[in-house]
């Protein structure tokens, strides 16, 4: 289980592990933003949001992010690129075997359905245009959509 962080000015930083966000309680580094009710860390309540005490310039966070299926999965917000529909699977645009990587502009989320009916082909082949063109999401994009 995970907890969301949060600068200082209640942008976005991610997520911590809840053994990270109580010894950052205990430090005194983050205060508890939103809790579970009925739950307690010592004198804390089980966090479900902490934010920083002071601010810290996320200057990385503009960066481009790290390649991951799951990151693909929550840049296309779990939406098939061809049908809209709830996307479990990432698909190539560009396949393996035709030379395509696994890459942030060459990947895209997918149903189990469209990833089966597309196969071996490009989307034009298959009759499947993309419904929005894959792009390279910055740390703090994807932390904002977590």
């Amino acid at each position: 289980m995970n907890v969301a962080l949060l600068n200082a000015s209640y942008e976005p930083l991610g997520t911590v592990s809840v053994q990270h966000a109580v010894r950052m309680l205990f430090r005194q580094v983050a205060t508890v933003e939103e809790a579970h009710e009925d739950r307690m860390i010592g004198p804390h309540p089980w966090p479900k949001v902490i934010r920083l005490v002071r601010y810290i310039a996320a200057k990385w966070m503009y960066r481009p992010a790290g390649y991951t299926r799951r990151g693909v999965l929550v840049r296309d917000r779990h939406r098939c690129a061809y049908c809209g529909g709830r996307a479990t699977t990432v698909d190539h645009v560009l396949p393996q075997s035709r030379g395509g990587r696994w890459t942030w502009v060459n990947t895209v989320a997918a149903c189990e359905r469209c990833n089966n009916r597309k196969g071996n082909r490009l989307p034009r082949e298959a009759g499947m245009p993309l419904r929005f063109d894959p792009y390279v999401p910055t740390r703090a994009q994807l932390a904002a959509l977590l």
